[in-house]
C-alpha cells in the first residue's frame, strides 16, 4: 500500500470546474479600458525584396491609433541561439515566406483596422523561390538568408565511430527512405496577445505560451528595456504542444502598438494567421541505413534527415536533433552515424511539435519490421532483442538510471493479444507495434532549473509560487497535489501564483518536458523545508523532536501515538505569535553536461531520466476506399511514478489521437508556398468520433531515482510510438510496407493497386514457365 495520501490517487483537476464552466478566461477573452484591435499585415510573396513601404493613408484613416513598420523597431533579431538570430519582428528589407509580418496597426475597431492594413502600400520586388529543401540546397538563386550557404540553417553531425566496420560485419543489411508532409498544430485556442505599458512604464502581455520567462527575455531584448520591466502574465492556455515554444513576431507587434498608442492593444489570430504565423511541424526525407547480425542485433545504423525548416531557424538545432535522440534513447545500437539537415524554404516557419519527426520515428521502426520479416522473427523479439535497459548509455553518453522499455513492450502485447493476432487476422486486418523515447528536459543553461516558494497563511491554508505553466496538460494540478501531500493539507487549501514573471522564479518552460521533473520538485523541496519550520514549532508544543512528526489531513502528529495532534492552522497562528512567520523557497536544477551543445558538442548527459513507450494498434483497411478503421489501441508508458494515474490516462489518448490518428490524415497542401488547407474546415484534425472505440491505457512505474516521488516524463512517448504502431498496423494490413506519411488512403489504394500488378505478374510469369 501506498503511504501517500494524494500521490498516486486518481483526483480531478484543480481547474476542471473553472473550464467546464466556461469560467476560465483565455486571452481573447481579456477586455480592458480603452483597449485597441491590433493587425498585421503581411506579405503576400514567398520571397521579395521590399523596396518601400509607404504607410500614410493609413495613418490618415479615422480611428486609426498607431502603424508600425520595421523602421519603428530596433532592428534586434530574434533566433533560440546566439547563431541563429535570423528573424526580425518585422521585416524591412526582405521577405521570407507568404505571411511574413511587414507592418502592424492599431484602431478603434476591426473593420477600422482591416481598412488600414489594406491602404498600407507596399512595394516589392519578387525574388525566385524554393519549397523543396532538396532543391533550395542546389538552388543557385538568391540565397535565403545571405550567411547561410546552401540555404543549410543546421547541421548536425554525430558519428560514435566503426560504422564502417560494423557494417563490414552485418549479416544483413537494409537502406530505406521514408518522407512526411508538413503538419500543424491545431490548438483549440488560435493565438492572441494583449499588451499595456503600465504607469511605470512597464510591459505587461497576456498570450499563449510554453513558458512566461521564456517569453520575457526576448521582448527584453528586443526593447531594450531590464527584464523585470517586462511582465508576462498568467492566462489560461488552450493547449500548445510545442508550437508556444519561443516569441512570436506578433507578441512584439502588439506591445510596440501598446507603447506608441499608450493604451492596451489586442491581437486575435484568424485560424489561417495560426497556421502560417505561428509554428508547424518539419516535413522529412528520412533515409535509413541498418546492419544487424544474424540474430537482428542492431550492429550499425547510418541515418541521414533533411528537414524543411521553412523561413527561419526557430528553434533549429533542437529540431534536427530530437528525432535522433528519441531513436537513440529507446534502441541500442553497436554503431551510429547521423546527418541531420535544416533547410531553409519559403515556406512558414517549423518549429518543435508533439510528434517530432513521423519520418523518422515511422521508418526506423518499419525498418525493424522489414529486417525481422527477412530474419523470420517477429516484430516483438526483434525490439526486445534492441530495447534500452537501465544502467546503460546511450550513444550520445547520457545514461539512463530507470528504464522499464522491456516491461512496456510486454505488457502491450499481453493486453493486445499481438502474438495470438500476429499473422493470423483475416485479409486486410492488421496489428501493429510501436516503441519509442523521450528524454525528460535538455541542457538549458541558466535558465534549466525551477525554484518554488510556499508560505502558510494565518488560516492554516498555503500559497505556492512557481514558474511553471499549465498548457491544459494539468501541470497547475500536479503542483497543488505536491504541495498538498508534502505540507498534509487537502488541495483545496492550495493557493497557486503561478506562470507569472513578476511573481514567480525563473523556470524552464512546459516544452523541455520538465515539468514535473524540475519544477514539481522544487515545489516538493519547498514544501518540505516549509514542513521543517512548521514540525519546529508544533514539536515546542507537542514536547517531542521534529523528526518523529507527520502532517495529514491539516494536523499534525506523533508517528508513533497519532492522537497527540494540533491542527496546522493553530500551529502557524502560534508561529505568527512569537515573530515566525512559515515560509520557505526550494529549487531543482538537474545534473546535466553543461558542455553539451546541440551542434558543437552533442555528447554528454542530455537530462537526468528519460521515459519509454509502446503502443499497438489493430486496425482493418477497406480495399475499395483505402479507409482505416481503427478497432483497438494499447498504450502503455513507463512514467516513473503516476502522481494522477487519471491525468496521465488523458494524456495518453491525447498522444493516440495526435500522434496516432493524425498519421491517418493531417498534411498540409501547398501551391507556390501557399498552404491550402489552413483551417479546420480543410485540414483533417482526428475528431472525438475518429478515436478507436477501445483505448487501453496502461501505466509501468519504474520509479526514477531522482525524479519527485520517482516521477519523469509522462505522454510523449506514447504519442511517437502511436505514429509508429499505426504505420506498422496499417502496412501489415495489407502487406505492403509503408514508406510516405500520413497514411492518406490514396496512398494506400496505389499501395495495394502495385500490390496486386505484382502478384498478377508474378502469377503470369508463373504460368508461363509451367
Amino acid at each position: 500500500m501506498s503511504d501517500y495520501n494524494l500521490i498516486g490517487k486518481r483526483m480531478p483537476r484543480v481547474d476542471s470546474r473553472s473550464k467546464v464552466t466556461g469560467k476560465v478566461r483565455f486571452t481573447a477573452d481579456l477586455n480592458l479600458p480603452g483597449m485597441l484591435v491590433g493587425k498585421v499585415k503581411r506579405s503576400p510573396y514567398a520571397h521579395a525584396r521590399i523596396v518601400k513601404i509607404d504607410t500614410s493613408k493609413a495613418k490618415a484613416l479615422p480611428g486609426v491609433k498607431a502603424v508600425v513598420t520595421g523602421e519603428d523597431t530596433e532592428g534586434v533579431k530574434w533566433g533560440v541561439f546566439a547563431y541563429t538570430r535570423d528573424q526580425q519582428f518585422i521585416q524591412m528589407e526582405k521577405v521570407r515566406y507568404i505571411g511574413d509580418e511587414v507592418a502592424g496597426v492599431a484602431a478603434v475597431d476591426e473593420e477600422t483596422a482591416l481598412k488600414a492594413l489594406d491602404l498600407i502600400e507596399v512595394e516589392y520586388e519578387e525574388l525566385p523561390a524554393v519549397f523543396d529543401p532538396l532543391e533550395a540546397m542546389a538552388s543557385k538563386g538568391p540565397l535565403i538568408h545571405d550567411d547561410f550557404p546552401d540555404n543549410i540553417n543546421v547541421h548536425v553531425n554525430i558519428d560514435t565511430g566503426s560504422v564502417d566496420e560494423n557494417f563490414e560485419k552485418s549479416h544483413y543489411i537494409r537502406e530505406d527512405t521514408f518522407v512526411a508532409a508538413e503538419e500543424s498544430y491545431f490548438q483549440a485556442e488560435p493565438y492572441a496577445v494583449v499588451a499595456r505599458f503600465d504607469e511605470e512604464d512597464c510591459l505587461e502581455v497576456w498570450m499563449p505560451n510554453g513558458g512566461p520567462h521564456m517569453k520575457s527575455k526576448p521582448l527584453s531584448n528586443a526593447f531594450k528595456i531590464p527584464l523585470h520591466k517586462v511582465k508576462v502574465k498568467k492566462i489560461a492556455i488552450g493547449g500548445a504542444f510545442g508550437g508556444r515554444s519561443e516569441i512570436c513576431p506578433v507578441d512584439y507587434i502588439c506591445a510596440l502598438l501598446a507603447k506608441r498608442t499608450k493604451a492596451p492593444v489586442k491581437i486575435q489570430f484568424t485560424r489561417e494567421e495560426n497556421t502560417i504565423a505561428t509554428r508547424q511541424g518539419h516535413s522529412m526525407i528520412v533515409t535509413h541505413k541498418t546492419g544487424v547480425d544474424k540474430e537482428g542485433q542492431v550492429l550499425a545504423r547510418e541515418t541521414t534527415c533533411y528537414m524543411d525548416g521553412g523561413a527561419y531557424s526557430s528553434t533549429g538545432p533542437i529540431a534536427t536533433s530530437v528525432p535522433f535522440l528519441s531513436m537513440e534513447q529507446a534502441y541500442r545500437m553497436g554503431s551510429v552515424r547521423y546527418n541531420g539537415y535544416r533547410i531553409y524554404t519559403n515556406k512558414p516557419i517549423r518549429g518543435m511539435i508533439r510528434v517530432h519527426g513521423r519520418a523518422f520515428a515511422c521508418g526506423v521502426d518499419t525498418q525493424l519490421d522489414m529486417i525481422a520479416d527477412h530474419l523470420s522473427i517477429d516484430p516483438v523479439e526483434i525490439r526486445l532483442k534492441n530495447s534500452r535497459q537501465p544502467g546503460e548509455y546511450t550513444s550520445t553518453k547520457s545514461q539512463v538510471s530507470s528504464c522499464a522499455m522491456d516491461e512496456t513492450i510486454l505488457k502491450a502485447v499481453e493486453k493486445s493479444k499481438f502474438k495470438e493476432k500476429w499473422g493470423k487476422l483475416p485479409a486486410y486486418h492488421g496489428i501493429g507495434i510501436g516503441t519509442n523515447s523521450v528524454q525528460t528536459g535538455f541542457p538549458m543553461g541558466i535558465r534549466g532549473g525551477s525554484q518554488a516558494f510556499i508560505k502558510f497563511n494565518e488560516d492554516g491554508e498555503a500559497t505556492v509560487m512557481s514558474g511553471v505553466v499549465d498548457n491544459g496538460q494539468g501541470n497547475d494540478n500536479m503542483l497543488v497535489q505536491i504541495a498538498a501531500e508534502e505540507l498534509g493539507l487537502l488541495p483545496e487549501d492550495i493557493h497557486l501564483v503561478s506562470a507569472d514573471t513578476e511573481t514567480t522564479s525563473s523556470d524552464p518552460g512546459s516544452y523541455s518536458q520538465v515539468s514535473t521533473f524540475v519544477g514539481g520538485q522544487a515545489v516538493q523541496v519547498a514544501a518540505k523545508n516549509c514542513k521543517k519550520r512548521l514540525f519546529d514549532v508544533a514539536a515546542k508544543i507537542l514536547k517531542v523532536e521534529p523528526d518523529t512528526l507527520a502532517a495529514k489531513n491539516r494536523m499534525i502528529y506523533v508517528k508513533d501515538d497519532p492522537e497527540k495532534s494540533i491542527p496546522i492552522k493553530k500551529v502557524v497562528r502560534i508561529a505568527l505569535l512569537n515573530f515566525t512567520s512559515v515560509n520557505a523557497q526550494g529549487g531543482y536544477w538537474p545534473k546535466v553536461d553543461m558542455k553539451r551543445e546541440w551542434v558543437s558538442n552533442p555528447f554528454g548527459q542530455m537530462c537526468e531520466a528519460f521515459s519509454f513507450g509502446t503502443t499497438i494498434i489493430e486496425v482493418k483497411v477497406d480495399p475499395d476506399t483505402g479507409q482505416v478503421e481503427v478497432l483497438e489501441a494499447t498504450a502503455v508508458q513507463d512514467v516513473g511514478k503516476a502522481l494522477n494515474p487519471l491525468v496521465l490516462e488523458g494524456q495518453f489518448e491525447g498522444s493516440i489521437a495526435m500522434g496516432g490518428q493524425a498519421n491517418l490524415t493531417e498534411y498540409h497542401d501547398w501551391k507556390d508556398g501557399r498552404v491550402l488547407n489552413p483551417t479546420m474546415l480543410e485540414y483533417k484534425l482526428p475528431l472525438a468520433c475518429d478515436m478507436p472505440p477501445k483505448i487501453n491505457n496502461i501505466i509501468v512505474e519504474s520509479v526514477d531515482p531522482k525524479g519527485p516521488y520517482g516521477a519523469k516524463e509522462a505522454g510523449m512517448s506514447i504519442a511517437m510510438s502511436a505514429a509508429q504502431a499505426y504505420a506498422a498496423a496499417v502496412s501489415n494490413a495489407i502487406g505492403v510496407y509503408l514508406d510516405s506519411y500520413p497514411l492518406t488512403p490514396d496512398k494506400i489504394l496505389a499501395a495495394i493497386k502495385k500490390k496486386q500488378e505484382e502478384e498478377a505478374k508474378q502469377g503470369a510469369k508463373k504460368a508461363r514457365v509451367n
